[in-house]
């Protein structure tokens, strides 16, 4: 089955993007070579895939990307929290009360389980609330939350990192839902900076 969120669906958001960025990375590139006057223009293409097929990916870190990611797992955050060349900011458990969170279905999980499941997300917000009402704040009533619980994160990174993550990402043995974020992710750069990702496929 597929997972999904109880309450609502993976969201990913591009917030910002560099203006133009390819642009910014051939400028970028051409400082190293003193080559402006090769500068035309259609030659952004070529020479951006000419920087990636020698290994020079150091212009693209001059162009940055921003995605929310809305209704993922705990799970999935914790992964992408790993590339540690990112801006993060997460949706915080120590300040958003958590007694009706939503929460995401394993992938794996077999359907004839998965009311036993949602049972048992109903008996750990049960838990959660009881230790709210015997006086806990939030941030140590959260200690009993699964990792299923549905988060709200915004990444910052440049393009090389991204290309980066997408490549250990898109991995047929990548988590499901990491993997399916990225996709997503992979699917709107590649509308506006083509050139530095037509060499990275999903799936």
């Amino acid at each position: 089955m597929d997972g999904q969120v109880y309450g609502a669906q993976l969201e990913v958001e591009l917030v910002a993007i560099t203006p133009e960025p390819e642009k910014v990375i051939e400028q970028a590139g051409r400082t190293c070579y003193l080559s402006f006057d090769r500068m035309e223009e259609d030659s952004q293409a070529d020479f951006i895939r000419r920087l990636i097929k020698v290994g020079h990916e150091s212009p693209l870190e001059h162009a940055y990307a921003t995605f929310r990611v809305k209704n993922c797992s705990r799970a999935m955050t914790h992964q992408l929290v790993r590339h540690r060349l990112m801006a993060v900011s997460q949706q915080s458990q120590r300040y958003v009360d958590e007694e009706q969170f939503s929460y995401v279905v394993p992938d794996g999980l077999p359907p004839e389980h998965l009311e036993d499941f949602h049972r048992d997300m109903a008996a750990i917000q049960q838990m959660y609330r009881k230790w709210r009402d015997r006086g806990l704040k939030k941030e140590d009533a959260r200690f009993v939350l699964p990792n299923a619980c549905v988060s709200e994160i915004v990444v910052s990174a440049d393009l090389r990192e991204w290309r980066h993550i997408f490549q250990l990402r898109l991995s047929p043995k990548a988590q499901w839902e990491i993997r399916r974020a990225c996709e997503m992710m992979l699917v709107i750069l590649k509308q506006h900076a083509p050139m530095c990702f037509e060499d990275i496929q999903s799936g």
